[in-house]
């Protein structure tokens, strides 16, 4: 009996040692802890950094912006703002690029409709989102992709926490062969693109709404915002028409005699006017319109087709659509490009570049239609 059992228990004992070598074999080892990887304390990531090109002249107190700008970002544990100044001499060209030299994660816009041009128009292609903080008259671009425009630190909530939104990047090229060309002082001047190639992202446009762009007063916005505009208006509403010539993607050129021609990647102009109730800024198209009108009671129609939000085409408002084209003048024409004068000119052409320009907007979509 008692060598039965030492028998049984040797064979358990047995088994046991084989299984436990079998087990030790094929066994995986054991997965090391957080703190086998740790030496001394811990590192955090690197708080992700914003960059503000800011206009200067457009603020009475800019180390009031400067502080509301840092208590968002330290607000959302994002590093304290990098804020580049723009200059009479730089409007805001040269200030992306070094914010892109520093590795920011983020650039911003804070000024004008035309310090908003110059940072997007470096931007584009760069892979770096754009924030637009409010600090103009007309923040155009910002209106149309329905962003805060009244409201400074909820603006850079927005550009600091937002969702990325791809957009259409629209250029004039100007023709340096042309005779009649004669650029504005400074215009171009540090831009990557140069002196002839300029981007947009609202409108472009030659004729009336260019005169009515280069003959408002800036004190005026200042004091009265985008209704500073509607006396330079009545002042040129009935200026000289001239004859242009639209040739659409190569198309069948198109002459009409003309008040002012409009190119647009979006559709809202000052005013909350819709001008153009098709573009959208990344469809990868470019709307165009000519107006016509002769006299008051034609301006009068035209007046109801843009309330009214029509989008046909009328003996006193043609409209177009198309990725590039080429407009030549009779007599030349000032041209502008987002609210910025360029110059005057007899011939140009434009192109669209489809979704070139990553911004920053509260869904990353485009705003549901009415």
């Amino acid at each position: 009996m008692g060598i039965g059992i030492a028998v049984v228990f040797a064979i358990v004992g047995a088994v046991l040692l084989l299984t436990s070598r079998e087990d030790g074999r094929h066994a995986r080892a054991a997965r090391p802890t957080r703190d086998t990887f740790r030496s001394g304390e811990d590192e955090m990531p690197p708080r992700k950094r914003v960059a503000v090109i800011v206009n200067p002249t457009k603020f009475d107190d800019l180390d009031a912006v400067r502080r509301q700008l840092a208590d968002v970002c330290a607000a959302h544990e994002w590093d304290e703002p990098l804020l580049l100044e723009t200059t009479q001499e730089d409007v805001g060209f040269g200030q992306t690029r070094e914010a892109l030299e520093q590795k920011v994660d983020l650039v911003c816009a804070l000024g004008g409709d035309g310090t908003v041009r110059a940072v997007a128009e470096e931007l584009v292609g760069s892979g770096t989102p754009m924030g637009l903080l409010p600090g103009g008259t007309g923040n155009l671009l910002a209106r149309n992709l329905e962003l805060p425009v009244d409201e400074l630190q909820k603006a850079m909530v927005v550009a600091l926490t937002g969702r990325n939104r791809r957009i259409d990047a629209a250029w004039v090229s100007l023709d340096a062969d042309d005779p009649a060309l004669t650029l504005e002082p400074g215009v171009g001047e540090n831009s990557s693109a140069g002196h002839h190639r300029h981007a947009f992202f609202v409108m472009a446009g030659m004729g009336l709404d260019a005169e009515i762009m280069d003959s408002t007063s800036e004190t005026l916005k200042k004091r009265i915002g985008w209704a500073a505009y509607v006396p330079s208006g009545f002042q040129h509403w009935l200026k000289d028409r001239f004859t242009v010539t639209l040739t659409c993607d190569g198309g069948t050129p198109e002459t009409e005699r003309a008040r002012m021609l409009v190119v647009g990647n979006c559709g809202k102009i000052t005013g909350g006017i819709d001008l153009m109730p098709d573009a959208e800024p990344d469809d990868g198209l470019l709307d165009v319109i000519v107006l016509t009108p002769r006299g008051v009671a034609a301006w009068a129609s035209v007046a109801a087709r843009v309330i009214t939000r029509s989008d046909r085409t009328s003996r006193d408002l043609s409209r177009h659509k198309c990725t590039g084209a080429t407009v030549s003048v009779d007599e030349h024409q000032r041209v502008q490009v987002d609210g910025d004068i360029l110059g005057e000119a007899s011939r140009f052409s434009v192109e669209i570049e489809p979704r070139a320009l990553i911004v920053r907007t509260e869904s990353g979509k485009a705003p549901a239609a009415e």
